[in-house]
């Protein structure tokens, strides 16, 4: 019998990722990308976009408990709290664990999220949640009208490319610093520091014309191109680790399966080599 594969390809680094498949559970073209949600043979079901690999269920969990987990216990009192992106739901998911917030996630392509109610509910389980708004627009308009609004802001774009470009310029950054209030912080995830060199230092060069501090902060996510992934944290008035309240951490790790409070702190500890990227790193 015939195997069935999925390849995403990076001509550009000669690189390739490839997933035994067992079948195809949905695929569309919306007006903004193509869409597909594949069962795999040893990641579960899987998100691409654009065929590249958004998220899949063996491995999601690192993703999102690092894009979330770090800034919520890093922030003494976050009530309200902004998603651009993150149709996958993953991100809501994980900011549903922390007491008394209340979320508004802006997504673009309203498809996204309803192939993964549909097809992934491990990640999309929060959506419906009372806690919880969805607005399907455009998220940099959206800011344009909800100035001082958010405590915190997590971006969980895809690739930076395309319609995603926008999410790392500089206007849109500062659109971000009058949306949140004081103390406030935006997260992001930012590309690969094996194989995104470039886009790390344009993303930390644009952040730093807008925010005060930059974090860069790592995980390894098995599907991802290179296995190493980047978090970034922006601020002008908190630290990820001199704010840290460690009782926040514990409150919730029974729940989850990568981030504690000793993951917390030595995600920050970063190699030479990442450190070489950013020569303003503070």
């Amino acid at each position: 019998m015939k195997q069935l594969w999925f390849q995403e390809l990076d001509e550009k680094h000669g690189l390739g990722l490839s997933f035994q498949l067992k079948q195809t559970l949905y695929k569309e073209k919306s007006p903004f990308q193509d869409i597909a949600i594949v069962e795999t043979e040893g990641f579960g079901r899987m998100l691409i976009l654009d065929g590249c690999v958004m998220t899949t269920e063996k491995d999601e969990f690192v993703y999102h408990e690092m894009l979330v987990h770090p800034a919520m216990c890093a922030h003494p009192n976050p009530e309200k709290v902004l998603v651009i992106g993150g149709g996958d739901g993953g991100t809501v998911r994980e900011l549903l664990r922390h007491p008394g917030v209340s979320i508004d996630m802006v997504e673009i392509d309203e498809l996204v999220v309803r192939a993964c109610q549909k097809y992934m509910p491990t990640l999309s389980c929060g959506l419906e949640d009372p806690r919880v708004r969805l607005l399907f627009e455009d998220g940099v308009a959206f800011l344009e009208n909800n100035k001082d609004t958010y405590d915190l802001i997590f971006i969980d774009s895809t690739d930076p490319v395309g319609m995603a470009e926008g999410l790392i310029t500089q206007s849109f950054y500062n659109k971000c610093k009058e949306a949140l209030k004081a103390p406030g912080a935006i997260v992001l995830q930012s590309e690969s520091p094996t194989l995104h060199t470039k886009e790390i230092q344009r993303i930390h060069q644009n952040l730093s014309e807008v925010f005060s501090s930059q974090q860069l902060y790592l995980a390894p996510i098995v599907s991802y191109p290179s296995g190493l992934w980047s978090f970034t944290f922006a601020s002008d008035n908190l630290h990820p680790q001199g704010d840290f309240i460690p009782e926040k951490a514990t409150s919730i790790v029974s729940e989850l399966s990568y981030y504690n409070e000793d993951i917390h702190k030595s995600a920050f500890s970063l190699p030479n080599f990442v450190k070489k990227l950013l020569p303003t790193y503070k």
